[in-house]
């Protein structure tokens, strides 16, 4: 007999078990599953957005509440007697502390939110209707009442997320809203079944010494429903690349693992070095079907130089982090993951780190990974705190991990497993140690159960205890010379040039804020838009955020001048195209370091709502100036000035050779000096040119930039901070060109020729309709020099605002009226 599931999405309702601030029905609220209260209470229209205005101020009960799911369902009917039928009620995701029943009697209880639970049912089950309940215990109930027994811990937010494994950042953190979630999270439903079931198949697709692809296939087996008392042996198959295999599980046992070469299979690359080709796994057990997917590749990790390799090819990681794409984890859909990762392989990222605040992302998320050749840096999920071992604790971690180990282990895109985010370093450095006493915080998660998980569950992955990290406990976390770093001194108390203090090994979190999209911004807020208007600073988690986003203008952009709209206008522009540059300086320091330096990963990619942050998406998705320099500093070719040095950066598979163009210029266009240098530089590898006296130092810093060329590759230097630049009064003259648009209802050529120097000149086509967008922006243009932006997306009421400001900017836009 096959397994026949089936789910329970419908018909459920949510009750609060005790009195609430607003009016429910007596009935309870309609509920959907997957889901949660606030998507439930949201629906209903019981609450109001959380991510509008200050309303999440105001929702703060709905984590100190518990809460009931009900619904009915009726029993399947049955090819088999009931005797041998059997039956388990099964959820994906609980969130989290949760006890369900069937018919008024306990199954079982759960305090997870990263497991999934399956529970026997085949007793409790009537013919008929069926009355399942999940209660849920508020988080916080929980979460306080162990802090209490266990003591306190130290971290970064005085929220008690360390004592419940659950997504670390539903508590608030410097980029997210404090919204504390209870609910049905991921799908639940009935399966039925006789005979031996197929429990889960865990796949590893690997080579073996002499190159030759190896899949590695364990077959874990419930003989609950197997007639007898299971002293035959079973037999399953399984398929791959068109060749059939045999397993056999010995009686008595519920294992059974098969390694088989794979000698036809292609190996699977990051996008960044090759093609990413992906085989279907089926495994049969009588009438049961298992599907999966892997890919082969090997995967190194040299130690001290925190050297990433792939096939035995070092990567230079151009990488981004990740958080959970939504407070509400159950709206994220594949496709909305699908584009988020198609914006980060656009603008040449290789890698994303799943951050360890968050989730174990969905299979989907994986699968788009493997699909895309982005490889993925797994955190198992600990950050910013000391973590008790004591019990309960220690089992649920183990448990969780070695689920998602399994769960993970046939995706060739995850190339690394790793501790925790920031909590090796906060014992270290941050006061922590002093502040526990002999109180636990981690330290055996991460050097001993995570570690020993991993070498027996998922062997061809290196493991990493935490990021920052040195490599050895006697180190320190956070230095240079080995293991990875984050560097957050910059943004927090330093002028972003000081990434360029040292060569570190590899950078795995830095980042400078900005706002979001002006769309974003104004669909986010009702009120008016000013950086200190009320619902705006809602919109700003960081510490002094808004203080640290002016002094972090330093001497490299102007002030925001002006008042009222303009004032508005000037410091949205200004601290967004500051925080582009200020990534994009560093990630220049950082590769033009290669193979020293071997990895940046930048924070962050995306946004959970719409803020203030550090991310190149903002939280509807839409690129800030941020995504547009990640996408020229991420391209595979790079050209880097540095103390008088050219580094000529090619992380391309082919050679870069010809013929180097610097040119010094007055800023009227006017040159000075020219020099012509016939430069090669190898694939995967780095030519550093030190600059000819004629063009390394100008005659007059304030008047005169320098034109790198070099193929298709344009690189302008400036040789003094614009605030120290002469910069002329802008003027250009621009046109506006309708087109046929392939990918929307309508398209635009915004065609600009420069009358004058422009500095950093960008295009924002969601001022004028929130659907439109612009395929590139930060262009400088000498005098005489044209480009052409393509607005897609919306059809425009008003397409001639495209050039004019605030639509279209760029640095010296400000001294006097744009327009000609």
């Amino acid at each position: 007999m096959t397994l026949h599931r089936l789910p329970l999405a419908d018909g459920w309702t949510l009750h609060p078990d005790g009195p609430v601030p607003v009016g429910l029905p007596a009935g309870g609220v309609p509920a959907t599953v997957p889901g949660c209260v606030h998507t439930d209470l949201l629906a209903a229209g019981l609450i109001d957005d959380p991510y509008l205005d200050d309303n999440e101020n105001r929702l703060g009960w709905i984590g100190r509440t518990d809460w009931t799911y009900r619904t009915t369902f009726h029993r399947p009917a049955a090819d088999a007697s009931p005797a041998d039928l059997r039956a388990d009620l099964c959820f994906d995701g609980l969130d989290t502390v949760a006890t369900v029943t069937l018919n008024g009697t306990e199954l079982g209880r759960t305090a997870n939110q990263h497991r999934s639970y399956r529970f026997p049912a085949e007793h409790l089950l009537r013919e008929g209707t069926n009355l399942l309940e999940v209660r849920f215990t508020a988080p916080y109930a929980y979460a306080e009442a162990l802090r209490e027994r266990l003591g306190d811990r130290p971290g970064a937010y005085a929220e008690p997320y360390p004592f419940i494994r659950k997504m670390a950042c539903n508590f608030g953190w410097d980029w997210g809203p404090t919204l504390v979630t209870s609910g049905i999270w991921r799908p639940a439903a009935l399966e039925t079944w006789t005979g031996p079931r197929i429990a889960g198949v865990k796949l590893l697709g690997d080579v073996d010494p002499d190159g030759v692809p190896r899949l590695t296939a364990t077959l874990t087996v419930d003989r609950r429903g197997e007639r007898g008392d299971g002293s035959e042996p079973l037999t399953a198959t399984a398929e791959v690349a068109g060749e059939q295999h045999t397993f056999t599980v010995p009686a008595g046992d519920a294992t059974a693992t098969l390694v088989v070469p794979v000698p036809g299979a292609g190996r699977w690359w990051p996008h960044s070095h090759g093609e990413q080709p992906l085989y279907a796994v089926e495994v049969r057990l009588g009438g049961h079907v298992w599907q999966g997917r892997t890919g082969f590749r090997t995967v190194a990790l040299e130690r001290e130089a925190f050297r990433i390799a792939v096939n035995d090819e070092p990567v230079f990681v151009r990488g981004v982090n990740w958080i959970p794409d939504d407070c509400f984890p159950s709206r994220t859909t594949r496709q909305h993951l699908s584009d988020r990762l198609d914006e980060a392989v656009a603008a040449g990222v290789n890698l994303v780190r799943v951050w360890g605040g968050g989730l174990y992302e969905s299979n989907e998320f994986y699968e788009l990974a493997d699909e895309k050749g982005l490889l993925v840096w797994q955190d198992f999920l600990f950050a910013c705190a000391a973590y008790p071992e004591e019990q309960p604790l220690w089992d649920e971690v183990a448990a969780e991990a070695r689920e998602n180990v399994a769960r993970l282990a046939p995706h060739p895109s995850l190339v690394l497993w790793c501790g925790n985010n920031e909590n090796l370093e906060g014992h270290a450095d941050w006061g922590w140690a002093k502040d526990l006493g002999d109180r636990t915080w981690g330290y055996g998660y991460y050097h001993e159960l995570l570690p020993a998980i991993c070498a027996e569950l998922d062997p061809t992955r290196p493991y990493w205890p935490g990021s920052p990290y040195s490599g050895s406990p006697e180190l320190p976390p956070n230095a240079p010379e080995s293991g990875t770093v984050h560097l957050w001194d910059v943004w927090n108390r330093v002028d972003y040039r000081h990434y360029a203090d040292h060569a570190h090994r590899f950078v795995a979190e830095f980042g400078f804020q900005g706002p979001p999209a002006y769309a974003t911004l104004r669909r986010a807020v009702s009120g008016p838009l000013a950086p200190d208007a009320p619902y705006v600073r809602h919109h700003q988690k960081a510490e002094d955020g808004d203080a640290k986003l002016l002094r972090g203008l330093g001497d490299h952009l102007p002030q925001p001048g002006g008042t009222g709209t303009a004032s508005f206008d000037d410091w949205h522009w200004l601290t967004q195209l500051n925080q582009a540059r200020a990534v994009a300086f560093g990630i220049r320091h950082f590769r033009s370091h290669t193979p020293y330096c071997m990895g940046s990963v930048v924070w962050q990619l995306n946004d959970c709502w719409p803020v203030v942050s550090w991310s190149a998406l903002d939280g509807d998705g839409r690129r800030k100036p941020l995504w547009y320099a990640l996408r020229s500093v991420y391209a595979d070719r790079l050209a880097v000035l540095r103390d008088a040095t050219l580094h000529l950066v090619n992380d391309a598979a082919d050679p870069w050779d010809g013929t180097l163009h610097l040119t010094r210029h007055a800023l009227d266009g006017t040159v000075l000096a020219e020099e012509r240098l016939p430069v090669a530089t190898p694939a995967r590898g780095v030519t550093r040119v030190p600059l000819p006296p004629s063009v390394a130092t100008p005659a007059d810093p304030a008047r005169e930039l320098l034109v790198v060329r070099l193929g298709e590759l344009r690189t302008v230097e400036f040789y003094a901070e614009d605030p120290a630049v002469d910069l002329p009064p802008a003027r250009w003259t621009a046109t506006v060109t309708p087109r046929e648009a392939a990918d929307g209802p309508a398209a635009y050529e915004v065609r600009v020729t420069a009358h004058t120097l422009l500095r950093d000149l960008a295009l924002f086509p969601d001022r004028l309709d929130p659907a439109a967008r612009v395929d590139g922006m930060l262009v400088t243009l000498l005098p005489g020099e044209t480009t052409l932006f393509r607005v897609t997306g919306a059809p425009l009421s008003d397409p001639d605002a495209l050039t004019r400001k605030p639509v279209l900017r760029c640095v010296n836009d400000t001294a006097a009226d744009a327009a000609d």
